[in-house]
């Protein structure tokens, strides 16, 4: 053996020595537990955005448990009341239960707000006086056009006003929609029994009108009884029209709807295109994003209350816990804009599915945050009892149309008189 390969096998000796002395080391020595650290990602130079995980959760509904895609609320930081929100009047939260009327719960609040700021009082209107309303009209829309129009038991804001100035209003006093007994709404036996009525006539070629209108009127008498012809107030008696017109005095067409969506030009109005918008509509003003969402802030923050309709199906809105953002695994707040919202609505991840009522404005860390009083049972189950705190990146992505009284974006309205001229 010569003397080069001697050395060589000596030195492979001594380095397989210290390999195996140094592995053995690490055998015998304990491995220290990680530190547990939150996962964070940051965006160019300026935003670090804490990671939200994706967690399965189970819930229990009618003896049936289901899993649902969620997110850990235990890491988000937010206001701790009610109380920490600076607040526009409002009546107390009431449920709906189980129909699908929330266009109606939420707008109703609204409006009672807006007594309470036009120096009319603390006045609780019946929701279902307009409700049952609406059932009419839309069959009466549903027979003449042939089965044609959308027919469910949803519906927008500016349906609540239509409806007012065609029917008038009632205080709940007068008309809760309840039968003797009842304590809680049901209308899926109610809606079954329209909605198969007025299948027959569809499947029988059977359009008259009046004699349609009737039978559903007979139907919503059923379930909900029928609603006075008259309301005494202060030993007077009247109309329903004449309490709106005498009592409330409501300005019912100061009250305007906004969207934002790139499908119509902004600064002009158009079409909300939603199946509850069952009429229609095209009286929404569509202004840009940041104009959108800074038309809230900015009506809150001056004592306007606001009704919005949106999107409430998704893993980062929570009713037990009573909080609603966008996850970093959906989207981060610096990637929601103009386009990420349409492409949303697009292929209906975002769509129309509840109406609610913002009362309120908190700002905590780098996030101003929304008291939405909800009628829906998932608000009530929660922490807030009949409410839920929005952060401000949910409504920019989720919530799509609001209603306000003009005076509070008077400056954003002289800039579709601007452009018509």
């Amino acid at each position: 053996m010569n003397k080069k390969l001697k050395q060589l096998l000596l030195v492979s000796v001594v380095v397989f020595s210290l390999l195996w002395s140094f592995s053995c080391q690490g055998q015998k020595q304990e491995t220290p537990a990680p530190t547990a650290q939150k996962t964070v990602l940051q965006i160019g130079q300026q935003e670090v955005q804490t990671l939200d995980e994706a967690i399965y959760k189970t819930r229990e509904f009618n003896g049936h448990k289901r899993e649902y895609l969620s997110v850990d609320f235990s890491t988000i930081s937010h206001p701790a009341a009610v109380t920490d929100f600076q607040q526009v009047f409002h009546l107390p939260p009431v449920k709906q239960y189980r129909t699908g009327t929330c266009w109606c719960f939420a707008t109703t609040s609204f409006l009672e707000s807006e007594l309470k700021r036009l120096g009319r009082g603390e006045i609780k209107l019946s929701e279902m006086y307009t409700v049952y309303w609406q059932y009419v009209e839309k069959a009466r829309r549903f027979i003449r056009e042939k089965g044609k129009s959308a027919l469910g038991e949803g519906s927008e804001s500016n349906a609540v006003t239509a409806m007012m100035k065609q029917y008038g209003a009632l205080p709940e006093s007068a008309y809760t929609g309840l039968l003797p007994g009842q304590t809680e709404h049901d209308h899926s036996k109610l809606f079954d029994e329209i909605q198969n009525y007025l299948a027959f006539c569809q499947k029988n070629d059977y359009w008259d009108e009046e004699k349609a209108v009737d039978y559903v009127k007979l139907i919503l008498n059923k379930y909900l009884g029928e609603p006075p012809a008259t309301v005494e107030v202060n030993g007077q008696k009247m109309t329903p029209k004449e309490y709106l017109d005498n009592v409330l005095q409501l300005p019912l067409d100061d009250y305007v709807c906004f969207m934002s969506f790139k499908y119509v030009p902004f600064y002009t109005k158009g079409e909300y295109k939603v199946p509850d918008n069952w009429w229609h509509n095209e009286d929404y003003y569509n202004v840009p994003l940041d104009e959108f969402y800074q038309a809230i802030v900015n009506s809150l923050e001056k004592g306007y209350s606001v009704a919005f309709g949106g999107d409430v199906s998704e893993p980062g809105i929570s009713g037990d816990e009573g909080l609603a953002i966008v996850p970093s695994f959906d989207l981060l707040p610096s990637l929601i804009n103009q386009d990420s919202r349409e492409f949303r609505f697009y292929n209906r991840t975002s769509t129309d599915d509840h109406a609610i009522h913002a009362v309120g404005l908190a700002r905590q860390d780098d996030h101003t945050w929304f008291l939405i009083k909800d009628s829906g049972g998932g608000a009530h189950r929660g922490p807030y009892k009949g409410y839920e705190l929005f952060r401000d990146d949910f409504v920019k992505l989720k919530m799509l149309v609001f209603m306000v009284h003009k005076d509070a974006v008077s400056d954003l309205l002289a800039k579709f008189e601007t452009k018509a001229k």
